[in-house]
């Protein structure tokens, strides 16, 4: 998968494991990963604004996802979650499978990440375009994928 030879490419120091689907933060309860390398949890919101820019925001996995407060972070007057098969269409993944590394699939660029500043400095938990598997990086490596791929990446207070 292109995806693995990108990260390899990259020198991206990552693991991984698989274990049964997991399609929300409460399904990951419990999987044995956790007990094999350590993470942070991220919340992965795939969001556009009403003139069709889109938006993935990653925050921490045990914050309340205020997406009111998101957008006036990001000078957006509004944002809402996309639909699923916009979803599907760009990043490549369904609902329940959102993960930063989807953005392999958006060869035009129209995603901003937007990254919670209280990530950064952590080795992060992420779906790699499949919720068969979760994968552990540092947050500086998942950024050096990011600016790989040419995509926009801000840093919010979310």
């Amino acid at each position: 998968m292109e995806l693995y030879n990108i990260l390899d490419e990259l020198n991206i120091d990552y693991r991984e494991k698989e274990h049964k689907p997991v399609l929300t933060m409460d399904d990951a309860i419990g999987l044995d990963i956790y007990d094999d390398f350590p993470g942070t949890n991220m919340k992965n919101l795939f969001l556009s604004n009403h003139k069709g820019k889109y938006f993935l925001v990653l925050i921490v996995g045990e914050k309340r996802a205020d997406i009111k407060a998101i957008a006036k972070g990001i000078g957006q007057p509004r944002l809402s979650f996309a639909k699923d098969e916009v979803l599907e269409e760009i990043l490549g993944v369904v609902s329940g499978s959102v993960t930063p590394l989807g953005i392999i699939n958006d060869t035009e660029n129209k995603v901003t990440v937007c990254i919670d500043k209280d990530l950064i400095g952590k080795r992060l938990y992420m779906h790699p375009c499949t919720n068969t598997k979760t994968m552990t990086m540092e947050s500086e490596d998942l950024i050096k994928f990011i600016k790989h791929l040419g995509h926009e990446y801000i840093l919010i207070d979310a």
